[in-house]
Order: structure tokens, then C-alpha cells, then sequence
């Protein structure tokens, strides 16, 4: 059953998806040109449930009502596989920017894409990374625009969390931004970091009460001690 479903995934969705992502890019880069908030969220946004949808895996949103429409957020989660990313912009329901690895933008047409729609792109090799994000980021967060971003860095390979990085947490801080914490769980199952071959199934989103800023601003390893426990919790 699986090799079947093997066949269906590279002989028939494969072909459906790139088609999909082509014409995801094409309207995203001239859509922005007008609205680059509208056209930065939505097209992606229904390119990721498609994308899901076509490869059978089900996303269950979990306290979606714990977070208002009009509020921004930095919002942080694990990273168990390449799933998060179609779950989360699929199906978080608020719209934001992705804080992403700048070579992510050296990938044709959807690194293109992802700088017309305003992500925001991070030099992790550069000592001054961390600065040119939160300058970036300053002219594209507020009016309910939010930020998402992994922690970790980059996808488990073993299906356990790792270490947390300080970035985004210091972005919290340097904004005073509530953290709302969003555990994925079943990503890992149904695509790995080992594999490009596709499990369907389930994966579930949790979102967690978010964390507000003291009246002095967030302590940002409490807030990072904090947030990983609530993400943890939901494992």
C-alpha cells in the first residue's frame, strides 16, 4: 500500500505541486506589488492547504481562541519537519511573517516570492544578523501582523526537540510582543528530515496562552524557559 502511495506521490501530486508553486510565486510576486501584507499570506496560505490536502495529511488546530486576530504576536514552535511550515501557514489562522535562513532565498522563484511578500530574511552568518532582522522586522510587524519563528533553527533529525536559539526571543523583547508558543506534533511521522517520501496522517497544532511582556519588557530566558515547557507539555 505504501509503494502505491509512493506512486501517487511522485508520478501524480509531485507534477500538481510544482505546477501549484509555480503559479504560487508568479501571484504572490505581482500581487505584492499592490498589497503586500494581502498577497504575502493568502496565496501561500492555500498553496499549503493544497499541498496537505493532496498528500492526505490532516491538520487539527488546537486553542486557536487564545489568540486575537488583531494582535501581533511573535509566535514560536518546534521544528519536527517540513510539514510545520504548510501546517502553520495553512492553518494558524492570523497572518505574519516568516522569520527564515536568508539562503532560502537563493531557491528560484520562491526565494523571490518570499522578498516581495516581506519575510524576513536572517544572515545566521553574520555578526550583525540579529541587528538587520530587528531593523527589518520594525517596518513589517504591528496592525495584527505577526511574526513565526523555530527556535531550534532547523528540523529535528531525531524527533526529540532541540536546544532553543536566543533570536526570537530578543525579537520579543526588543518589541515587547506577547510569545504565544505552538507545539506541532506529528510532523516528524509524516515527513522526517531523513526522507522526502510523504506518511499521511494527522498533525496536531497546539497553541498556548501567549506570554505578555512585564511592565519592564521580557526577560528573554525566562520567556525562552517558559515557552519550551509549554510546547513540551503538549508533546
Amino acid at each position: 500500500m505504501r509503494a502505491i502511495f509512493w506512486i501517487y506521490q511522485w508520478a501524480i501530486a509531485a507534477p500538481i505541486m510544482l505546477v501549484a508553486t509555480i503559479i504560487t510565486a508568479l501571484v504572490t510576486m505581482v500581487g505584492c506589488l499592490f498589497d503586500r501584507n494581502y498577497w504575502g499570506y493568502y496565496p501561500a496560505k492555500w498553496w499549503s492547504r493544497l499541498w496537505c490536502a493532496i498528500h492526505f495529511v490532516k491538520i487539527e488546530v488546537r486553542g486557536r481562541e487564545k489568540i486575537d486576530r488583531k494582535t501581533s504576536y511573535v509566535f514560536v514552535a518546534n521544528h519536527q519537519g517540513a510539514y510545520d511550515i504548510f501546517s502553520i501557514y495553512g492553518y494558524l489562522g492570523h497572518p505574519f511573517k516568516w522569520m527564515m535562513r536568508k539562503g532560502i532565498a537563493n531557491i528560484p522563484l520562491v526565494g523571490t516570492a518570499c522578498r516581495a511578500a516581506g519575510h524576513i530574511l536572517v544572515d545566521t552568518k553574520s555578526a550583525g544578523g540579529l541587528r538587520h532582522t530587528i531593523e527589518d522586522a520594525q517596518h513589517r510587524l504591528g496592525d495584527g501582523m505577526s511574526l513565526v519563528i523555530f527556535p531550534e533553527g532547523r528540523r529535528t533529525s531525531t524527533g526529540e526537540m532541540g536546544p532553543f536559539k536566543q533570536g526570537a526571543f530578543k525579537l520579543a523583547l526588543e518589541f515587547n510582543l506577547p510569545v504565544v508558543p505552538i507545539t506541532i506534533d506529528g510532523s516528524y511521522r509524516v515527513m522526517p528530515r531523513s526522507t522526502f517520501n510523504v506518511t499521511p496522517g494527522t498533525i496536531v497544532l497546539t497553541l498556548h496562552s501567549p506570554i505578555e511582556p512585564a511592565a519592564d519588557g521580557h526577560d528573554f530566558e525566562t520567556v525562552s524557559r517558559e515557552a519550551r515547557a509549554a510546547i513540551e507539555s503538549a508533546l
